[in-house]
């Protein structure tokens, strides 16, 4: 199929590409018939999901001298952090 060919396709058609099959071309979904569309950012832009908001609610550990840690679960050495293991005095 050309350039020219897919700017003057049908607008309710589509092509769809998914792996391990050749692509094909398809009915466009109406998506204001689903039955959640209630739900969705494109229905009321208050159900627009705000990432920023999402994560500065997350509780965050804090590690102090005084946390105990259990010594099944080794995280490794991560760069950049200071080691707080018990066995370490200064």
């Amino acid at each position: 199929m050309s350039q020219d060919e897919v700017a003057v396709m049908d607008g309710g058609k589509c092509i769809m590409q998914l792996r391990g099959v050749r692509p094909f071309f398809s009915d466009k979904f109406d998506i204001t018939k689903h039955g959640r569309y209630r739900e969705l950012s494109d229905y009321d832009q208050k159900n627009t999901f705000d990432i920023e908001d999402y994560v500065k609610h997350l509780q965050h550990m804090k590690v102090t001298p005084n946390t105990e840690v259990d010594e099944a679960f080794d995280c490794g050495e991560v760069s950049g952090q200071e080691d707080i293991s018990p066995e370490k005095t200064e």
